[in-house]
């Protein structure tokens, strides 16, 4: 009998798909619903320092404004020394208490105040482990790549001096040398990465002239940046990788783990197809590892990383050049 038992940023989980953060994470009967079709774990939707902030402030405006009109009675209004996050830790701590699976929280901070005194107040909530939500959009001209690099280095440096749970990474491909800054954020202490965050980003509606935020889900192909990366990858690292995007069925969950990924994160298949997807993935996997005399995850994963194949160039520059050269065959 095969076991889908595996982990994720070195925390084990006895199926190797993972719910991404979203909205279908943040309701403990709906955390519940996703365990019982055969998550591993759930990535709880992110908190937001920016978003914390916006909060402080208008309930300072409003505050402000209370007092001037009745000074007597503003302790009516409690004093919270995070009012911005204290819903977001209360519903930590209920999806806790329902669910027996791994629980981690996802953090987007900006200050290194923010992803420190964050990263402690859900490691008390109970929390199973984080994943840094690292994205920067480099508008400033004056800001250099290392000196983003850096400040991702200390984030994940003094996060992990100040809990004592495991802490992964997700991340952007948005790097000029992904390579380089992986290996460094591994030495630095992360625990694990996924590869790769998917961002809104903006629209324009051209009728009303406005911006505008539009949505859409993941395809198949979406996974294969993350399948190439996590290829020349995981034999390089010690820490274990995630594919995330375009995880839409089982057979894109087994070119994940063929390729070293431990685990995949599903978002928009769930949305897509509703949780018993989750159900669907598991299953297939488990008959392919029959079909295919495997046992375990760890009998396959890897099997086609780097290294392992007989072209280990199969996976870089060389391949499009290749593909160039055939093209007639293709267009």
């Amino acid at each position: 009998m095969s076991t889908l038992q595996t982990e994720v940023y070195g925390i084990p989980i006895k199926s190797p798909v993972v719910v991404g953060a979203c909205t279908l994470t943040t309701r403990p009967d709906k955390v519940k619903e996703l365990e019982n079709a055969g998550a591993g774990a759930v990535i709880v939707k992110s908190l937001f320092e920016e978003e914390i902030q916006l909060e402080k402030h208008q309930l300072n405006e409003q505050l402000e404004r209370y007092n001037d009109l009745h000074a007597e009675m503003i302790t009516h209004f409690p004093h919270l020394e995070h009012s911005g996050d204290a819903a977001h830790i209360q519903m930590v701590k209920k999806i806790k208490q329902e669910v027996s699976i791994p629980v981690i929280a996802s953090l987007n901070a900006v200050t290194l105040n923010g992803w420190t005194s964050f990263a402690k107040d859900l490691e008390k909530a109970g929390v199973d482990g984080l994943e840094l939500n690292f994205y920067s959009l480099p508008s400033q001209p004056n800001v250099t790549a290392e000196d983003i690099i850096n400040d991702q280095i200390e984030v994940i440096k003094h996060v992990k001096n100040t809990v004592s749970i495991p802490v992964g990474i997700k991340l952007s491909p948005y790097y000029t040398h992904l390579t380089n800054v992986i290996t460094d954020l591994d030495q630095a202490g992360a625990d694990g990465f996924t590869l790769f965050n998917r961002f809104f980003q903006p629209d324009i509606d051209i009728m009303s002239e406005t911006e505008s935020v539009t949505f859409s889900f993941s395809d198949a192909q979406d996974d294969l940046l993350a399948i190439q990366w996590i290829a020349l990858l995981s034999d390089r690292l010690d820490s274990p990788l995630t594919a995330s995007n375009g995880i839409l069925d089982y057979e894109e969950a087994v070119k994940a783990i063929l390729v070293g990924s431990k685990s995949v994160q599903v978002v928009s298949a769930l949305y897509k197809n509703g949780t018993d997807q989750i159900t669907k993935i598991n299953q297939g996997i488990n008959k392919w590892m029959e079909l295919k005399g495997y046992l375990s995850i760890s009998d396959f994963c890897g099997k086609m990383s780097k290294s392992k194949l007989r072209d280990p160039w199969a996976y870089e520059r060389v391949q499009y050049i290749e593909m160039l050269l055939k093209k007639s065959s293709f267009f």
